[in-house]
């Protein structure tokens, strides 16, 4: 079998089998028997670090338990999604393509100095644009600046032979299109951000008047207009150039069908193959009614052990939260985590009676839930290489209420990141030896289950008020955030509930929701601001969402210091004096943001948000920073994928598969490059 690689991959190192001995001889041979018997080699998860970023390596357990049948669909739909990545990047901003060929070609051919700072300074920069897909930084969206001057960068572009436009050398160094994402209130949001949604010229205003005029053919099942296209202004009329095969990005999206329908040809069951039917027919079509359809019937297909996430989907990086951007994760079924943990799924009417909602905004039925730790095969676009630990879809509020939705938790991507961490920082930052102990102990366990609460019981919860639009209208730019803040609550409030160890879930819910609140506290008001910029705003949803939920707990308890801020030798703590009190407060502050969101309230929404999740204490973000500076461990981590390798017969069918660890990140980045390059630099 001829193996298509550019760069040889390094496979995980096995077990060796030791033979068994004769005991009329095992005197003589024990010392030769221990020197020469190898230990088991343990997995190595961290592949490097630079900047702020550390790239990791995840295992896929459950592998060898899948039929060959099975081990082709995945490895189709992990090609599928690897297919579409280029149209990530040209999400992100404009000259993304064009910026990563210029790089990755002067990176490749380049034969001179590769010991200055300058050159070091010139890698450090691409593998920041590859983690970010794009120029702009993955989670803050601040441009990334080079540490390596623009007449550097035109000496190694005149010395490698490498043509590019001026404009895109430019938009490197310059200030223009400074925030990929750009959520700051009373600006044009849309024209401030560089994210390549919307064309130039485009304003909020005008958006908010192009989707006004739009109306769903039933209005109890509203069409997630905007999601698959580019709103552009041509001649001064505003038009939608659509996602699909012969639209936008319709080179790499007909690539993505390929993989789709042989995906499909190998399907577990009908319902499987038929949403794969209709995922291929809304790429063919971009028609926003068969994405809908397609929807329900993936929601619908529970059976299998395996299943993926696949499209344009999450709206976080448009400022207004229409778009989708693109995104693939491919499941394979955790069989021992997902049998433990669908106790969750199953008792999630209880927890919505039980929630501190008010009734009418409380469902009364809660519909196929579905929770599922899976095992990540493969990630692509806005999933890789940074990477959620857990997602719950689809999105549509309607589908949700009438169908339900999937909630899954990346259980060994969750362990790769347990799994090369340290506890230095962690000891610099909890109040005391109580805290750190519980953190230690019960933290895992902790954060798996406020992920679990999160996606399963807290995006499932809670209705909309007849006649109130979906969030994207009413909340606007804070929609997303709200949400996510809205889940988190309901996943705080149980987290500190009896009912989760009348579960058989935890064996002392005490201490585990000690566990976390105590952490959920010190990121949201603390540690996180390691990710910050000194003076910067928060931006990104979930930084928001995790400070104003943390800000606003501390400051409604202040008066009997619920919460209190701790003075220690010149540094900060936050320590938690009652944790019951506490849970009251995040129940009171959960009611009042199903308020927000069942009503549409746009101004509660921008006052909770602008007054506790945007600004900084910008001496405490000082003293975080400084306090920081001992640890070198970087604040953010992301993954390489595994490598998929096929074996074929003599007929050229597939008869087994081969999995490789990429043995460095600028080598998946460069095969990635050459393989599933699909679109022009300018779409």
């Amino acid at each position: 079998m001829k193996l298509n690689l550019i760069v040889g991959y390094l496979a995980i190192a096995t077990l060796l089998i030791a033979c068994k001995k004769d005991p009329s001889i095992q005197d003589q041979i024990n010392k030769q028997e221990t020197e020469q018997k190898e230990p088991e080699v343990k997995f190595d998860y961290l592949v490097e670090q630079f900047a702020d970023i550390k790239i990791l390596r995840y295992q896929i357990p459950g592998w060898d338990k899948l039929s060959l049948k099975e081990q082709k669909l995945v490895y189709y739909l992990t090609q599928a999604g690897l297919s579409g990545r280029d149209i990530m990047w040209d999400q992100n901003y404009r000259h993304n393509l064009k910026i990563r060929k210029t790089l990755e070609k002067v990176y490749t051919s380049f034969s001179g100095d590769k010991t200055s700072n300058d050159w070091k300074s010139f890698v450090t920069y691409v593998k920041r644009v590859w983690f970010s897909n794009g120029i702009h930084h993955h989670y803050s969206n601040d441009k990334i600046r080079p540490e390596f001057t623009k007449e550097y960068l035109t000496t190694l572009l005149t010395e490698t032979k490498t043509d590019v436009s001026q404009d895109a050398i430019d938009v490197i160094f310059d200030e223009n299109d400074a925030k990929k994402v750009n959520q700051a209130k009373g600006i044009d949001n849309v024209a401030l951000s560089a994210v390549n949604f919307y064309g130039s010229g485009v304003t909020n205003k005008d958006i908010e008047s192009f989707y006004g005029k739009m109306k769903s053919p039933d209005s109890t099942k509203p069409l997630s207009y905007g999601l698959n296209s580019q709103l552009v202004k041509e001649n001064g009329v505003l038009k939608e150039r659509v996602y699909k095969s012969g639209g936008l990005y319709g080179e790499a999206i007909d690539q993505i069908i390929k993989w789709l329908e042989k995906a499909q040809a190998v399907a577990e069951n009908k319902a499987q193959g038929d949403a794969l039917g209709l995922l291929i027919q809304y790429y063919k079509t971009g028609d926003l009614q068969i994405w809908d359809d397609y929807n329900v019937a993936w929601t619908a297909a529970t059976e299998g052990n395996i299943d993926y996430i696949n499209s344009f989907i999450e709206v976080y990086n448009d400022p207004l939260g229409y778009r989708g951007s693109y995104e693939n994760i491919v499941q394979i079924k955790d069989f021992d985590m997902s049998k433990k943990m669908a106790v969750l799924s199953e008792n999630a009417q209880w927890f919505e009676d039980h929630s501190p909602l008010m009734d009418t905004h409380k469902k009364k039925n809660v519909v196929g839930v579905s929770y599922k730790v899976v095992t990540v095969a493969g990630e692509a676009g806005d999933a890789s290489p940074s990477t959620p630990i857990g997602v719950n879809l689809p999105n549509a509020n309607w589908i949700r209420a009438a169908v339900g939705s999937k909630s899954v938790s990346l259980g060994n991507i969750i362990n790769a990141y347990n799994n090369a961490g340290g506890s230095s920082r962690l000891k610099e930052f909890v109040h005391d030896d109580e805290e750190y102990e519980l953190e230690e102990k019960y933290g895992q366990l902790a954060d798996k289950l406020h992920t679990a609460l999160h996606e399963v019981v807290g995006h499932a919860s809670g209705q909309l008020n007849p006649g109130v639009g979906e969030t994207k209208e009413t909340l606007k730019n804070y929609a997303s955030t709200m949400e996510e803040g809205r889940a988190d609550l309901v996943g705080l409030y149980y987290l500190m509930d009896p009912k989760l160890q009348e579960l058989g879930l935890v064996d002392d819910w005490k201490k585990v929701g000690k566990a976390a609140y105590d952490g959920y506290i010190r990121n949201g008001l603390m540690t996180q601001l390691i990710r910050l910029n000194l003076g910067d705003d928060v931006e990104e949803a979930h930084m928001r969402n995790r400070q104003w939920v943390s800000a606003w707990a501390f400051e409604q308890g202040a008066k009997d210091k619920v919460i209190e801020k701790v003075t220690r030798d010149g540094e900060t703590y936050f320590n938690i004096n009652d944790y019951q009190k506490l849970r009251e407060i995040f129940g009171l502050l959960l009611r009042e943001t199903q308020r927000i969101k069942s009503e549409g309230d746009y101004n509660a929404a921008e006052a909770l948000v602008e007054g506790y999740g945007v600004k900084v204490d910008q001496a405490i973000h000082a003293e975080v920073l400084k306090r920081n500076e001992q640890f070198t461990s970087a604040p953010y981590s992301g993954f390489v994928n595994p490598v998929l390798v096929p074996k074929t017969d003599e007929s050229g069918e597939i008869s087994s598969f081969e999995i490789f660890q990429p043995k460095t990140f600028e080598e998946q980045m460069l095969w990635y490059s050459k393989n599933y390059s699909f679109l022009p630099e300018v779409n």
